[in-house]
């Protein structure tokens, strides 16, 4: 990594001019509070903070949603527990009570009450296991097709790495590359050219940079 302060091409100083990597990693911490739980107690939550202008330098686009994960943790919870009282409650797996031999007439007195047909939670289960099982098949795929998509984020960190920030001018520019441009450029030309070198250079269009 290059850490040799460069003037800046848009005001001609160097004060105010850090790397890239640097001013990255110096937008991101971990902050630590408390908070009341649902149960009122108090307790210690450590949270990752990022701020605008280290997420606009960011040398890979972020990462999709799993919030579908929450409907696959629910599903699961129902199909375990409707499972559960399937069995213990509805008797799914218990042998048929034997009848004794003899004519009946009516309702035999020696015959227990079987209770409620319980059967549908069985369908519940099988339901919600199915739910649980496609959302896992979701997820996987996104992770999987993320990861295929960034595979060359190590191009893109190699010129990410050699950009400089001037803090007075807002600008990025690239310097002790061979034949690369030294003019300032925006955080979104910044992160058009960083990503186009990293074969995703498209999503920038959809996470656009703000800082």
């Amino acid at each position: 990594m290059n850490t040799t302060s460069h003037g800046c091409p848009g005001c001609g100083r160097d004060d105010q001019v850090q790397a890239v990597p640097a001013v990255y990693l110096g937008g991101q911490d971990a902050v630590t509070g408390r908070e009341r739980n649902s149960d009122g107690d108090m307790r210690t939550v450590t949270r990752r903070v990022t701020t605008a202008l280290s997420e606009a330098l960011a040398p890979v686009p972020k990462e999709p949603t799993y919030g579908i994960g929450c409907l696959g943790l629910f599903a699961g919870v129902v199909a375990v527990g409707t499972f559960l009282g399937w069995v213990f409650v509805g008797g799914a797996f218990e042998d048929e009570p034997e009848l004794p031999d003899g004519p009946y007439f009516g309702t035999s007195p020696l015959l227990e009450d079987p209770g409620p047909d319980l059967s549908f939670l069985g369908w519940i289960s099988a339901l919600a296991l199915c739910v649980a099982a496609l959302v896992v098949a979701v997820l996987v795929r996104r992770k999987t097709a993320f990861a295929r998509r960034t595979r060359g984020r190590h191009l893109a960190e190699e010129l990410w790495s050699h950009g400089w920030y001037c803090h007075r001018c807002g600008t990025v520019h690239f310097a002790g590359l061979p034949g690369e441009d030294t003019a300032p450029l925006t955080l979104q030309r910044f992160r058009e050219r960083v990503w186009e070198r990293g074969g995703y250079g498209d999503l920038a269009a959809h996470q656009r940079a703000v800082g």
